[in-house]
């Protein structure tokens, strides 16, 4: 698990502290002090590729002028054998360090040891890290906003993965509460309505309104071969909805299978009920003293729960006193449990029952206002919600066609089906596309820029540069000249710019990766992967390979197959193919 940035970071700082000690030693600055310097990387690669600013956080403790102290450590550094080839003094006194062949080197060589895997790091320590992702109604079909749900929650698992943690993915399934009552009315309507005819049964406004309703009648009917009015309607209810679920939940888990998601678990809602673990749960918040009663109702004291929170989090009494802040029922009058109910008790088998060290959750935008309240509810469970229950809120879906918005309407049924998109563009491309922006951001999705083969399709131009890389060594093989292994390569010979900025791209995937899971934003994959195929094909425009010496000629072979390696390992994170030929 290499990081050749943060290896070079290092390298500075203790080259410095090394040349201090030294400078010490002759007596050419005070010994024993310590000093904590910063170290960047310059935009403008003429100021170095690292600069650190050891001489002007030192003046005060070393009693010098920065610029004597700077001139100090150049006089005592010894780079011989580092990755660095010369050090410069810049303005005020920064210490601009030049990277030089044997950091280069050693990236290739880093990238050819750990193959699939190079980007991997330590930095989630083994964390047992749940991200649950999409959760859709088994109601009807999955629709454009799951399908961006989807793509962001498996390749942030994805990312986080590789960046140490320990990941579960997870599928929460409602089927159980008032949107599976609303389902079985709404099926219960369409029969009785191709039994008796439309016009003699209505159909209930807050039904769902989806021609996947009608069909799930007419299976309904087939399978039953009775009439609805028969018995108790209640009893024909539970078993349409029962019905309805076992269509619709494997049509979901074969739509997400093509879309390329698997889930290490399928989690149903019912099982909450069934065992008790909604009313076990709701219990301890009634021991802990957070519910009381009123008008036949449990209610959770949740405006004490959230001021405790945001007092916690640094909020003034006056600032949270203007809060608009309001209590939520846990048992209705009917005793029926809420839904709010359900998904404390879910959270709570998470963190202490499955014991899950942190819990991501993907959501659309308009959960906002949950997303304090469910915290606040851990937290007086004692389960810290504030501080391992991490809510990702997702955007809103904008689908382009001819320059013009598609629109679509989920009560009326028409929502864009995630099956029919799969129907019109590649797993690739949707992939691609859903994942090119951060959640915090809305996403314009273009059809049409999606199926384009050209240069605008970021997702083509991707697997182009991957697959022109492929084709250019197939070509130099059939010539004898084989893909060198990196330690057979002299990174003298690469002095380009080109060259150089190429190696520094691929240098970058470890902190891409460590950025996207700090930030939960593995959208940060693809700009990445978009400037390192930019780089590459500015490399290859500028630098021959066929043709030149052998030494320059292998050199470049093998940095383009590196690059290769690069491409498909950031393209397998979002889940999208590496073709050979395009």
């Amino acid at each position: 698990m290499s990081n050749m940035i943060q290896a070079a970071r290092r390298q500075v700082a203790e080259l410095t502290q090394a040349a201090y000690e030294r400078a010490a030693a002759a007596g050419t600055l005070p010994a024993g002090a310590q000093v904590s310097a910063t170290i960047e990387i310059p935009k403008d690669t003429a100021h170095g590729d690292y600069a650190s600013s050891f001489a002007m956080a030192g003046a005060r403790a070393l009693h010098k002028a920065p610029r004597a102290i700077a001139q100090a450590i150049v006089d005592n550094l010894e780079l011989e054998g580092s990755y660095f080839e010369k050090v410069e003094i810049a303005g005020p006194g920064f210490l601009n360090f030049t990277l030089g062949p044997k950091w280069y080197g050693e990236v290739l060589a880093d990238i050819e040891a750990e193959g699939e895997r190079y980007g991997a790091a330590g930095e989630g320590s083994g964390q047992k890290v749940m991200v649950e992702f999409v959760s859709a109604n088994p109601t009807g079909p999955m629709h454009m906003g799951n399908a961006r749900g989807g793509v962001l929650g498996d390749t942030l698992a994805n990312v986080l993965e590789r960046d140490g943690c320990d990941v579960w993915k997870e599928f929460y399934v409602n089927d159980a509460g008032n949107q599976i009552h609303k389902f079985a009315v709404s099926i219960y309507a369409r029969c009785m309505q191709q039994i008796l005819g439309e016009e003699n049964y209505a159909f209930p406004e807050e039904g769902y309104h989806g021609d996947d309703i009608r069909e799930l009648a007419q299976g309904f009917l087939a399978q039953c071969g009775q009439f609805p009015g028969q018995t108790g309607e209640e009893e024909w209810l539970s078993a349409m909805a029962e019905y309805g679920l076992s269509v619709n939940i494997p049509k979901m888990k074969e739509d997400l299978r093509r879309y390329g998601i698997e889930y290490d678990q399928w989690f149903f809602e019912s099982e909450l009920h069934n065992s008790g673990y909604v009313a076990e749960t709701v219990g301890l918040l009634t021991d802990r003293g957070w519910t009381y009663e009123k008008d036949g109702a449990l209610w959770l004291n949740t405006t004490a729960l959230l001021k405790e929170k945001y007092m916690r989090e640094g909020k003034t009494r006056e600032q949270v006193d203007k809060l608009d802040l309001k209590d939520d029922v846990l048992r209705r009058a009917n005793g029926f449990y809420t839904y709010f109910a359900a998904d404390i008790a879910y959270h709570r088998n998470k963190f202490e029952k499955r014991g899950f060290d942190k819990v991501i959750n993907v959501w659309g935008a308009d959960h906002h206002g949950h997303v304090a309240r469910l915290q606040a509810a851990l937290d007086g469970l004692g389960l810290d919600g504030s501080g391992r229950l991490v809510i990702v809120l997702m955007q809103l879906v904008n689908l382009l066609q001819d320059g013009k918005p598609v629109r679509m309407s989920k009560r009326s049924g028409k929502a864009i089906a995630l099956h029919d998109l799969l129907d019109e563009i590649s797993v690739d491309a949707a992939r691609y596309f859903f994942n090119s922006r951060a959640a915090t951001s809305p996403l314009d999705f273009d059809l049409d820029l999606a199926v384009r083969q050209d240069s605008e399709n970021p997702v083509y131009y991707v697997q182009y540069a991957h697959a022109r890389i492929c084709s250019l060594v197939a070509r130099l093989r059939n010539e004898g000249a084989a893909v060198p292994a990196a330690g057979a390569v002299d990174a003298a010979v690469f002095t380009a710019p080109e060259e150089i900025a190429l190696i520094k791209a691929l240098s970058q995937l470890p902190e891409e990766i460590h950025l996207a899971a700090r930030d939960y934003d593995p959208s940060r994959i693809n700009r990445y992967l978009v400037a390192l195929a930019g780089d590459f094909h500015r490399f290859y425009n500028a630098c021959r390979i066929m043709g030149e010496a052998p030494e320059v000629r292998s050199a470049r072979l093998k940095l383009a197959d590196t690059v290769r390696s690069v491409l498909a390992n950031g393209l397998g994170l979002l889940g999208v193919s590496a073709p050979e030929k395009m």
